[in-house]
């Protein structure tokens, strides 16, 4: 199965990076201190400190690795044509008997966060939007059922 690629903006992937360098100078260090200082108080067969440093130990050295496949996977999203809707743009629409615009950015799944707007090329309404152009209406299928959004601008 051939691997494709993750899409990121320059913002999210100097995000991952910098998590990925605190992880791996800063949070290993502690957790591997912690695990000594379990150690040293004796034995570990019966000794919650060490059991839960060693659990947590686990829990960092996953995220690292799966922030450097994020990293080694990564599509860098870039600024493309105010035309048509594509990764990266913001957009504004307006649902069909909405109260007021709303802007969102379309990202890729990992930096999405609906919460402050951005919104995944996967999701429902990303997917839909993408290859939009201004004044087109769009129908998004989605759990609550088919609502309709007019693009009023791409950025």
């Amino acid at each position: 199965m051939a691997e494709e690629g993750i899409f990121l903006t320059l913002e999210g992937r100097g995000k991952l990076e910098e998590e990925l360098e605190y992880l791996l100078t800063v949070r290993r260090a502690e957790v591997a201190e912690r695990i000594q200082s379990a150690k040293e108080e004796g034995d570990i067969t019966e000794n919650a400190a060490y059991d839960y440093a060693k659990e947590e130990q686990a829990f960092v050295e996953g995220r690292i690795q799966a922030l450097e496949t994020t990293l080694r996977q990564a599509v860098i999203i870039e600024d493309g044509s105010t035309d048509d809707v594509g990764l990266g743009a913001r957009v504004t629409v307006m649902e069909r008997g909405g109260d007021a615009p709303e802007t969102y950015q379309i990202v890729g799944s990992v930096e999405a966060d609906p919460t402050k707007g951005r919104i995944s090329n996967e999701s429902p309404i990303g997917k839909a939007l993408l290859g939009h152009q201004v004044g087109d209406e769009v129908a998004v299928s989605t759990p609550g059922g088919i609502s309709h959004f007019q693009v009023l601008s791409i950025e």
